[in-house]
């Protein structure tokens, strides 16, 4: 299950190399047979959810602090799995390979650089049914930027994949995981969910 389908309602990070990609895709494949997984949400290095009725950014009582999603509640057994493409190509395909060998479709959040160096690849995740994630231009730090440089990262990545593929993203991972309320709030302004991740295979491995 994709991220979009998860999210239905309204408007992680997971790096690995070949090796493990495959060990953990192994797993994931014998975890869908028994009911466990599923999944949707950095490609290589470093995918998105076509929209959101009811807004689901969490407000803290106490700090007032908008939060992006981090995971869905859910009574399934089923995660979401996701990278993000910032860096180089070299191993794209063969992570599709991979995904499609064992029926596994992903988020891919990927910055406006990397749209712009691997068109193909863009067209070649689009055509295998993965989501398409935002993960900004140029890879910055989003809290340090006014909102009309925000505006600018996410709405810039939106235009290149459309031009590309036709799709309309609507999800957006700030690179870094760095966010603040501008962050989150203007990424909401822009039709977009803001999304983190709750387990990260570097930290767990």
């Amino acid at each position: 299950m994709k991220l979009k389908e998860r999210l239905h309602k309204k408007p992680e990070n997971v790096i690995l190399n070949d090796r493990d990609l495959e060990k953990e895709l192994v797993n994931i494949s014998l975890f869908v047979k028994i009911g466990i997984i599923v999944l949707t949400i950095l490609l290589l290095s470093g995918i998105g959810i076509k929209f959101l009725p009811e807004a689901i950014t969490v407000s803290t009582n106490n700090s007032k602090r908008d939060l992006p999603i981090y995971s869905v509640a859910t009574n399934e057994k089923k995660v979401a799995l996701s990278f993000d493409a910032a860096w180089g190509n070299e191993d794209t395909r063969t992570i599709l390979d991979i995904l499609k060998k064992h029926n596994v479709k992903v988020t891919f959040f990927m910055t406006g650089e990397w749209v712009g160096h691997y068109p193909d690849d863009v067209k070649a995740i689009a055509a295998d049914g993965h989501d398409l994630g935002n993960h900004g231009e140029n890879h910055k730090h989003m809290s340090q930027l006014d909102k009309t440089k925000q505006s600018e990262e996410i709405m810039k990545v939106h235009k290149r994949v459309k031009d590309l593929t036709g799709i309309e993203m609507n999800l957006f991972r700030p690179p870094y995981g760095d966010y603040d309320n501008s962050v989150v709030a203007t990424a909401r302004e822009c039709n977009y969910f803001t999304i983190q991740w709750d387990v990260d295979v570097y930290a767990t491995s």
